[in-house]
């Protein structure tokens, strides 16, 4: 149903914008969870080790494709909030033309590809076998995966968050129900092994794909593309140009927060496998901290976007205020929740009587309070991107982890020791925020146009 986010009280419209978005995010990772917990639990540590290897490949090669889910939700919505909605349904059918090339390529190649590409990764040979099953599958689920990453963009773009995560509730119940089911068989079902896993991904994908697009025809959204509409679907060079040109850069965001994740890790790791379990249960933790500030971060992308397009720049600054406030309220929960209860959170990651526990303290407590600062650095990351304005908030992005984390977190060990490691994040969350805040203020991001500017047609 489409919700313009143009009218009414900035904050309220915000917060229900972001709620859904929120619980999407949850359900994705306890998704993940459930998954590993079925393969580590009852399929052995090589397998577990084979998805973290298929998923970690994966992730690599659907960020730059999220990347442009990312720019078609900025583009449809801008369209939106200008009322242009004939430019909100070529940008659509664009993108969906874009989605299943892109996937149908990935999920072709990737069979033959997937044996070749776990060997370039350093997989050793139990794990690698593993993986190849597991990986071929999910390059099959690919196209289903993406194309639902597609439509909730799009939906997204038009105001609507609350079908999207409909949407991925039944997916991730679906996906968790048939993980055991297919892994392990049951009747005429056979055994599938750690490739059920994957099966069940592609499965639950496929009928939410399915079951959404059934409902959006039924409910005859605006951006719906049928048959009589189907000249849309021709890709528009313009479109597919501006596209790319916004979408890799927010795809690579994700890229540049991975692979400065990998070589913190390898930091860590150098301190011993205490220090390594330590962090690896804190990042757990984490991943739920930062989840409202991202979530915040997306839904003041699209409702600026929609202002933007609707002429309404006081209803963006507005839109920003409102995210910082909606952030530091939900976030502030969440930190305190993760200080009351950190021992015990934190000891659900660890072996019972682990020693590593008490180091996990230590870590949370320096590192926790940045996750505030951070999340105001997303906030105002996602008001500037909703203009198109995308190369200097990754920019920001990669100077805060590449040039201020990793150097500190190496370089302070001799005066600081272990804690170099910790400190690194509040320091670099600080610098963010400083570049962010003079961007913010000062930069020409304002000046940065999609509509009727040679990057879109109007």
């Amino acid at each position: 149903m489409h919700r313009p986010l143009t009218h009414g009280p900035t904050g309220r419209a915000l917060l229900r914008f972001a709620m859904p978005l929120w619980g999407g995010y949850v359900l994705q990772s306890l998704n993940t969870s459930v998954n590993a917990f079925w393969i580590g639990r009852h399929l052995g540590e090589a397998a577990l080790s084979a998805a973290v290897h298929a998923n970690n490949l994966l992730f690599m090669l659907i960020a730059l494709v999220f990347g442009i889910s990312q720019a078609t939700n900025l583009l449809v919505a801008q369209a939106v909030g200008a009322g242009q909605w004939r430019l909100a349904r070529r940008t659509t059918g664009t993108s969906a033309g874009l989605f299943l090339a892109v996937s149908l390529l990935m999920a072709t190649l990737g069979w033959p590809l997937a044996a070749p590409l776990l060997r370039a990764m350093g997989a050793d040979a139990a794990t690698a076998t593993l993986a190849v099953d597991y990986l071929q599958v999910l390059f099959l689920a690919l196209p289903p995966m993406l194309l639902l990453i597609f439509v909730a963009a799009v939906l997204r773009g038009t105001g609507d968050s609350r079908t999207p995560f409909i949407a991925l509730l039944a997916v991730a119940a679906g996906d968790a129900a048939l993980n055991p089911l297919l892994i392990f068989g049951a009747g005429p079902i056979p055994a599938w092994g750690i490739a059920g896993s994957a099966l069940a991904t592609l499965v639950a994908n496929s009928l939410g794909l399915l079951g959404l697009l059934t409902w959006l025809r039924w409910r005859r959204v605006p951006l719906w593309i049928g048959w009589r509409q189907r000249h849309y679907l021709r890709p528009a060079p313009a479109l597919v140009r501006c596209l790319l040109t916004k979408g890799l850069p927010m795809g690579l965001q994700m890229l540049v927060v991975s692979l400065s994740l990998v070589l913190m890790l390898s930091l860590v790791n150098a301190h011993g496998a205490q220090t390594s379990a330590a962090y690896s249960a804190a990042l757990q933790l984490w991943t739920y901290v930062q989840m409202p500030a991202i979530a915040v971060a997306s839904a003041c992308t699209t409702m600026a976007a929609q202002s933007i397009g609707a002429g309404q720049w006081a209803r963006v600054a507005h839109t920003a205020r409102a995210g910082v406030a909606c952030h530091l309220l939900l976030t502030g929960i969440c930190i305190a929740l993760a200080l009351t209860f950190e021992r015990q959170v934190l000891a659900l990651f660890l072996p019972e009587g682990s020693a590593a526990l008490e180091p996990a303290l230590d870590i949370n407590r320096i590192v926790l309070g940045s996750f505030a600062l951070l999340g105001i650095s997303n906030v105002l990351a996602g008001v500037v991107r909703s203009t198109g304005a995308v190369l200097v908030p990754l920019a920001i992005l990669a100077a805060a982890l590449w040039g201020v984390r990793l150097p500190l977190a190496w370089g302070l060990q001799p005066l600081w020791g272990l804690n170099a490691l910790w400190w690194s994040f509040p320091l670099s969350a600080v610098m963010s925020l400083l570049m962010l805040l003079i961007y913010y203020r000062w930069g020409g991001w304002r000046q940065a146009r999609l509509l009727n500017n040679g990057c879109l047609p109007s």
